[in-house]
């Protein structure tokens, strides 16, 4: 079929499409005549992509979704007369109001007509439909609660299972869910999978691993759930990701995450110069993604942006981001590679990859930072001076001398989340005096910190476990003292340092770390992160008293077994 033209802003001849607002993919579920497809490639939106989409009803008739802005717009007028010229029937109403975020997932083809074919199944039968109710209580509690994951623990020889949530990084049950009988918890993830997207199987299989997506609305927020389940010994385990797809990058402060101003300038330093790539570690839910969607916000808007994301996570203001879903039955070369081609031929000056994972990422990381796009992407790796092994590895396969090509990695970052403490309740150094341990023990351990880095000890704080008001209202057990997390952050900025470059293609990765820990121009009590680790970071803030220094050690490791060459001695 031949793409009609641009829709452009046409005064209309008569009033515009009548409209109706729906408020949920459920209410899209229901929607009567059943939504057929989507029928955005036929059409040029140009830049209404993402506010207006034509879709055809399976009756034949044809509606146009649309975000509220754009409901009653001379554009949403155009579309209804272009669609008229191809033939189809207007329905009536014909614009469909919806959220954005929902618009955006119908669009993206992430919500699709069997999908909403399911949800309607299961909305009809009353015992269908109370499982999924329940299921829906489960995501809106992590969501209220701020979780980043739900784990849905099976135990298939226990009358009672239990469901748990990730909480500021806490693995935590609240007393709701600590005891839920297991035939019924086996029952909502049944349901459950009805919904899912990408996922291998038509049904729920606790005897093997599943992955998948599920697009949901909780508590007044638009979330994607990604569904990853482990058959153990004991039962499946089910693990969801709770990705909120309508945060906005305003969210992302990277001064608000916790970053110290030295580290603020390095990275908008990095974004400011065109060229080159930044590379973020960390383990999974260290804000790897939050960070990068806060340096995106620092760009000129003189550049054009471009995100490849699986999924998108943020929504970036002025960036084109687009979601890559790369299911178990699908290729991921074909579905990479593919939209890979298309976007050399945008002429963008900044590109964001979600992660470099595998050869077909690590491929395109190649061609792209050796191309003079700008790269932003993160991966897995256990510091910043690893970052170019795990680059290297057999798994990703990046040739170690184009990463130690001058203009290919302009930063490369780790860093980790540890729990702030309450500052209105945290308790002074001196109370660990009254835990199990023997005070003289405790005085101990702080004096081999003082003395191993040239500190005083006299500003650090511990966590209170009884909390205050101010923290300790409806907080779960283990939470209590503690008010959300804060980053700690390593950098090296190979690009300026030869010598790294050197020390990089000689896979001398001791060296490495040993030559940036020599560039530290700072005591370990100075805001100055130049040269430091991120445990480094840690113990400053912990000298701050923003920190529980116990925290820090049980992130990285016991602060008299840090390697004297990496303090400075």
């Amino acid at each position: 079929m031949s793409r009609a033209r641009m829709l452009m802003p046409v005064p209309p001849a008569v009033a515009p499409p009548r409209c109706v607002a729906l408020s949920g993919q459920d209410d899209l579920a229901r929607m009567t005549p059943p939504l057929d497809r989507v029928l955005c490639d036929d059409f040029d939106l140009a830049g209404l992509a993402g506010k207006l989409c034509p879709a055809r009803r399976e009756d034949g008739s044809a509606v146009i979704f649309a975000v509220q802005d754009e409901a009653r717009s001379d554009a949403a007028w155009e579309l209804a007369r272009q669609l008229q010229q191809r033939g189809y029937r207007l329905a009536d109403p014909v614009c469909v109001i919806l959220p954005a975020t929902l618009l955006l997932a119908l669009a993206s083809r992430r919500v699709r007509s069997d999908t909403l074919n399911s949800r309607r199944q299961v909305l009809a039968d009353p015992q269908r439909s109370a499982l999924s109710h329940a299921f829906a209580e489960i995501v809106a509690w992590g969501v209220r609660a701020h979780a980043s994951d739900i784990h849905l623990n099976v135990r298939t020889r226990h009358a009672e299972s239990q469901v748990r949530y990730t909480v500021a990084g806490r693995y935590v049950s609240p007393d709701c869910y600590a005891r839920m009988p297991t035939a019924t918890l086996r029952e909502i993830l049944s349901v459950a999978w009805m919904e899912v997207q990408g996922g291998n199987g038509s049904v729920f299989d606790p005897a093997i691993e599943q992955q998948g997506r599920i697009w949901h609305q909780a508590a007044g927020r638009h979330v994607m759930l990604r569904w990853a389940s482990l058959a153990t010994d004991a039962g499946p385990s089910v693990c969801l990701r709770i990705v909120r797809l309508d945060d906005t990058v305003a969210t992302a402060d990277l001064a608000g995450l916790g970053y110290l101003p030295g580290q603020v300038d390095i990275l908008a330093r990095a974004c400011r110069v065109e060229g080159g790539a930044v590379v973020l570690a960390g383990v999974v839910g260290s804000g790897k993604s939050t960070t990068l969607a806060g340096m995106m916000r620092t760009i000129p808007e003189t550049r054009k942006v471009i995100t490849l994301e699986d999924p998108v996570e943020y929504l970036i203001p002025g960036a084109l981001q687009n979601t890559v879903g790369r299911d178990l039955e699908t290729p991921e070369a074909t579905v990479f590679d593919a939209k890979l081609r298309t976007l050399k031929r945008r002429a963008m000056n900044d590109l964001m990859i979600g992660e470099i994972r595998d050869v077909q990422t690590g491929r395109a990381f190649m061609d792209l930072a050796g191309s003079g796009v700008s790269v932003y992407t993160t991966t897995h790796a256990g510091s910043a001076v690893l970052v170019a092994e795990r680059l290297a590895s057999d798994f990703i396969g990046i040739a170690r001398d184009f990463l130690a090509t001058p203009g290919v990695l302009k930063l490369l970052g780790y860093q980790a989340l540890l729990p702030a403490l309450c500052q209105a309740c945290a308790l002074p150094l001196a109370s660990l005096g009254a835990d199990r341990r023997d005070t003289r023990d405790w005085r101990g351990w702080v004096g081999g910190i003082e003395s191993a880095y040239g500190v005083d000890c006299a500003g650090m704080r511990v966590r209170n476990p009884a909390g205050c008001p101010q923290c300790a209202p409806g907080q779960l057990p283990g939470l209590a003292g503690t008010r959300g997390r804060t980053v700690v952050a390593e950098f090296v900025e190979p690009d300026a340092d030869p010598e790294c470059l050197r020390l990089i293609r000689a896979r001398d990765n001791l060296g490495l770390a040993r030559h940036v820990a020599a560039s530290r121009r700072a005591a370990f009590d100075s805001p100055d992160m130049s040269g430091k680790s991120a445990m480094a970071c840690g113990l400053y803030k912990a000298l701050q008293g923003w920190v529980d220094p116990r925290d820090v050690e049980a992130r990285f490791r016991p602060f008299d077994h840090v390697p004297a060459w990496e303090r400075g001695r």
